[in-house]
């Protein structure tokens, strides 16, 4: 890795032979897999690549077509990554690539603009070994804060952050981030069906209506190094808004279902 690039974090990883402090927990850390869905971010990879803590299992690549060399850059800055190819498109659906690709009991997803600092995985996965399913990044918790949002930005997420602590009973401070993690077990009650930007949301709602214990994890997003963004405000706002509906209507379909299913008792023709 280029040893020149600027460190974001107090935390800078250590190099190999340099004294790092291993807590507890990360004693007994299980397996954990990072996934990162990229598509022509040759530039950016070696800012993302350079905060990676060097104690995870695994790093997946989901490769959506770049033209840019993206896939030889994740190759000689990390030898053992695991690259995969999207066949679909959209960020929903290179997700649900790398999340099937990945072999750790521990998933993260970190996103591959340099926006993410990977130092912070280990708040994650302490979270998560404690004893939360879910633990999701918050840009507006105590310790949060971000470079990347505008005020009308700021503004959506809060409305559609609202809309769903209301409608579904959570208490998020943040719903539109892509920096999370969470054990594997969970991809079994969270289908993701979307493929586009909405997806986090998705995901956060459907952890809730699952019952999973999640934890907020203060992050930090940082501006983009290079490139620009294929995330546009009104257009991805109108989707996140969608899929909210959508499973607000699902889950009043579900409680009717439930409440007009017969028992037991009353299917076998006994008096109640």
């Amino acid at each position: 890795m280029n040893s020149a690039l600027p460190s974001r974090s107090s935390q800078a990883s250590q190099t190999a032979g340099q004294y790092r402090p291993i807590s507890s927990h990360l004693a007994i850390t299980p397996p954990v897999s990072v996934v990162i869905p990229a598509m022509n971010e040759a530039e950016n990879l070696p800012y993302v690549f350079k905060t990676l803590p060097d104690w995870i299992h695994e790093v997946v690549l989901v490769d959506g077509s770049s033209t840019d060399g993206t896939v030889a850059v994740a190759r000689a800055l990390w030898p053992g990554v695991k690259v995969v190819e999207q066949q679909g498109k959209g960020k929903g659906d290179a997700l649900a690539t790398g999340f099937e690709a990945a072999t750790g009991d521990i998933i993260v997803m970190v996103d591959a603009d340099g926006s993410a600092d990977g130092n912070e995985i280990v708040s994650y996965v302490s979270a998560l070994v404690s004893g939360a399913d879910f633990a999701k990044g918050s840009r507006f918790a105590n310790g949060g804060g971000t470079d990347d949002m505008t005020f009308i930005r700021k503004l959506g997420n809060w409305a559609l952050c609202t809309a769903v602590n209301r409608k579904f009973g959570a208490r998020y401070t943040d719903l539109c981030y892509g920096y999370n993690a969470f054990w594997r077990h969970c991809l079994d009650k969270i289908e993701l069906d979307c493929t586009g930007f909405e997806v986090e949301t998705l995901m956060n709602i459907r952890v809730v209506k699952a019952g999973l214990k999640v934890q907020e994890i203060p992050s930090h997003e940082y501006l983009r190094i290079h490139g620009t963004s294929n995330l546009r405000a009104v257009r991805d706002g109108l989707r996140v808004l969608k899929v909210i509906l959508g499973e607000r209507s699902n889950r009043r379909e579900l409680r009717r279902q439930e409440h007009s299913a017969p028992t037991l008792g009353t299917a076998r023709g006994e008096v109640r």
